[in-house]
């Protein structure tokens, strides 16, 4: 039987979550499920031509704020903490799920494209992770989560191998896995928890590549156990149950949501 305080643990009332990434994929699916539970979305944007995110939660009855910011660009990116801060925002959740490929023989791949992916999928988690860690260390706990705060940083299958062609993704999706474990490391005892999601193959407009490519798609397919690919919605939940209060005594971890890939 589910009880009333099941579900409450799972509530995230009261809460505001920054979620990069959001205007579409996973980021989105992840927003509004957030939404779903209580909280009010700060998103993060390159710009505000895409508004379905924030339409999407505003008619949840939440409220969804956009924030701009180039993610290629270190400046913009130090620059959005203090900015929300400074406009009076609470943040009790932060979601970093914004990342980019770029495929090339290793042989051949370009600095300026490698240096591109370790800016947007490692050193932006980091600053944000930074900045806002910092001042949710300042929070008090909160009643609804008995934490200041959590980060789910979203890591990937490549976190663990290597793949083909994307040297620069793979390293960066490494990186974010430890970084992830050392945060967890230094705030848990401090009431932030930090974990990952390391997505397997799922049908976003990243692996359009993949998806073209009906020899990869074949062989990549057969090794799924579930049978198929993932979808944004299968991360909806889960990002809930890591940012709520449910997954209180969760830190330092990478959940693999792979459709058991992994497994085998």
């Amino acid at each position: 039987m589910v009880t009333s305080a099941t579900m409450a643990s799972f509530s995230l009332e009261g809460q505001t979550a920054v979620v990069t990434g959001g205007t579409r994929g996973i980021g989105q699916a992840v927003a509004v499920s957030l939404a779903e539970s209580g909280a009010d979305i700060i998103l993060i944007q390159r710009d505000h031509s895409n508004t379905a995110t924030q339409k999407a939660v505003e008619a949840l009855g939440r409220k969804a704020i956009i924030y701009t910011a180039d993610l290629s660009s270190q400046n913009d990116v130090k620059a959005l903490t203090p900015m929300i801060l400074k406009d009076g925002h609470k943040v009790n959740i932060l979601v970093n799920c914004a990342g980019i490929q770029r495929r090339h023989p290793s042989a051949e791949f370009p600095d300026n494209d490698w240096n591109e992916v370790l800016q947007v999928n490692l050193t932006t988690v980091f600053t944000l992770c930074r900045d806002f860690g910092a001042h949710m260390l300042s929070l008090p706990v909160s009643p609804t989560t008995n934490r200041r705060g959590t980060i789910v940083n979203f890591a990937s299958l490549l976190s663990f191998q290597g793949g083909l062609t994307v040297p620069a993704y793979a390293a960066s999706k490494g990186a974010v896995a430890q970084l992830t474990k050392a945060l967890s490391n230094e705030w848990a005892s401090k009431g932030v928890n930090v974990n990952a999601i390391a997505p397997g193959y799922i049908e976003t407009d990243m692996n359009t590549a993949l998806l073209a490519d009906a020899n990869r798609l074949r062989s990549i397919s057969e090794r799924i156990p579930a049978g198929r690919w993932g979808k944004p919605e299968d991360f909806g939940g889960t990002t809930v149950y890591l940012a709520a209060r449910a997954s209180a005594y969760v830190s330092g971890h990478v959940l693999v949501v792979d459709g058991g890939w992994m497994g085998r």
